[in-house]
């Protein structure tokens, strides 16, 4: 086998095994020399495994050289007859998060909307290290330090795959230069004041003076970390028994257990719902007010873009909300579905006959969906009398911070139903009329 081709055969022997022939697999290229390098194996390969190859750029607009970057990757994929997709992302409104970490996540959110199987990113060894002591110098825990692993499957996204994950930057150097590849250079990756450069240029090369394996010695640190991860996953898992419901968890769960093995569980928690992991000051402040605070507490604590609620012995994990707009109307003219943003939601209705909202009543005004603005009332049933409709959404356990945002059906000025959660007796269908049943999806 000829030298060059080594780099080829050792990665086609790791990555094989983890794609499927036929597999869709799509390159991340940022047209810099690891994805130009991972580009030009894959193209190699793909049709000897069957794979079918494309390639995303990501044009973030920071760079004065970013069109000319999006071009050379055109010209890149074109020459090769690779199909390529270029996707503009806007990163000022995530400037808060810093520059690095605002890209990385307009990119990750750009690979999850491919359509494909596999997302193919170029990350290398030396990349791992890196990931690992950033991770260490911000005091990740078990589950940061694991860093990257060359497969991560992903319910409802793209699996992420990693083949250049073993091999070092100075291979893939020399295979570029053997293969005469030609790449671009980002200049911010010269600029020492972001922590992976200063890492990169300043730390890396004393490391591999006194340290020379000291790649495979970290990476297998981090495959280390990954098992500890693994287990204390299963530990919470093990904790939170039957207490996980969807975006809901039962507060006991947490209560019954030691502070170590409970802050354990709401890291799981948080990171199966995708929140980012607070810092453990952050954590343990969260928990106190979770299993500390009064009964009638209103417990609230921001987790990155989302938030972290008690109610009825329950936690919840949900997107910060939206600024609500109690003037918001939307009319209702008939349509079967209809976007509803208080609640990020769809309202559905279905026509039927002898339950919901009677068809006829409904002829008597103007129908819109509202907020509500309070000292609103209804009447449940015909033996009942009104109710305020604070005391119904108590009594139906609706958690506050969604009382707010119900869609209320108005027929001209009268409240004809809560949807999806009470009509009012005037506006319910008889056994024999046409009626329409509204929900949230």
């Amino acid at each position: 086998m000829v030298p060059n081709n080594y780099l080829v055969e050792r990665v086609a022997a790791q990555t094989a095994p983890l794609l499927p022939a036929h597999s869709s697999v799509l390159v991340g290229l940022s047209g810099g020399v690891d994805s130009v390098v991972l580009l030009h194996m894959l193209h190699k390969l793909a049709a000897r495994y069957s794979w079918q190859l494309s390639a995303l750029h990501v044009h973030h607009g920071i760079s004065r050289n970013a069109d000319a970057w999006a071009e050379f990757c055109a010209g890149l994929c074109d020459r090769h007859h690779i199909p390529l997709r270029i996707e503009h992302v806007d990163i000022a409104p995530l400037r808060s998060h810093g520059i690095e970490a605002a890209a990385r996540k307009l990119r990750l959110a750009a690979f999850n909307r491919q359509p494909c199987d596999f997302v193919a990113l170029a990350h290398h060894a030396d990349d791992q290290a890196e990931t690992l002591l950033l991770q260490l110098l911000r005091g990740s825990g078990v589950r940061g330090a694991s860093a990257m692993p060359m497969l991560a499957l992903r319910a409802g996204s793209p699996a992420l795959l990693r083949p250049l994950l073993l091999c070092s930057r100075r291979e893939i150097l020399d295979y570029a230069a053997a293969h005469g590849l030609q790449w671009i250079e980002d200049e911010s990756n010269t600029n020492d004041s972001y922590p992976r450069n200063f890492l990169r240029h300043r730390v890396m090369p004393l490391l591999d003076q006194h340290f020379p394996a000291y790649r495979d010695t970290l990476g297998r640190s981090a495959q280390h970390f990954a098992e500890a991860g693994d287990l204390l996953d299963e530990l919470a898992n093990q904790d939170a028994g039957q207490a996980m419901d969807g975006n809901a968890m039962q507060l006991a769960a947490l209560r019954e257990l030691s502070p170590a093995r409970a802050r354990n569980l709401l890291r799981y928690f948080l990171h199966a719902q995708g929140a980012i992991m607070p810092q453990r000051i952050h954590l343990e402040e969260m928990l106190r007010q979770l299993c500390e605070a009064r009964q009638d507490a209103a417990v609230n604590v921001r987790c990155g873009d989302h938030q972290v609620r008690r109610y009825r012995d329950k936690v919840y994990l949900l997107p910060v909300a939206t600024e609500l707009d109690h003037d918001f109307v939307l009319p209702w003219q008939g349509e079967a579905i209809l976007d509803w943003p208080p609640l990020a939601t769809r309202l559905h209705f279905s026509f039927t006959t002898g339950a919901g909202v009677s068809l006829q009543k409904l002829q008597r005004g103007t129908l819109t969906l509202r907020l509500r603005k309070g000292a609103e009332t209804l009447r449940p049933h015909p033996a009942a009398a009104n109710r305020t409709l604070k005391n119904l959404l108590q009594q139906h356990h609706i958690p506050p911070w969604q009382r707010e945002r119900l869609p209320l059906l108005f027929c001209g000025e009268e409240l004809v139903c809560v949807v999806g959660l009470v009509i009012d007796a005037e506006y319910q269908a008889l056994e024999t009329e046409d009626g329409v049943l509204v929900s949230c999806e």
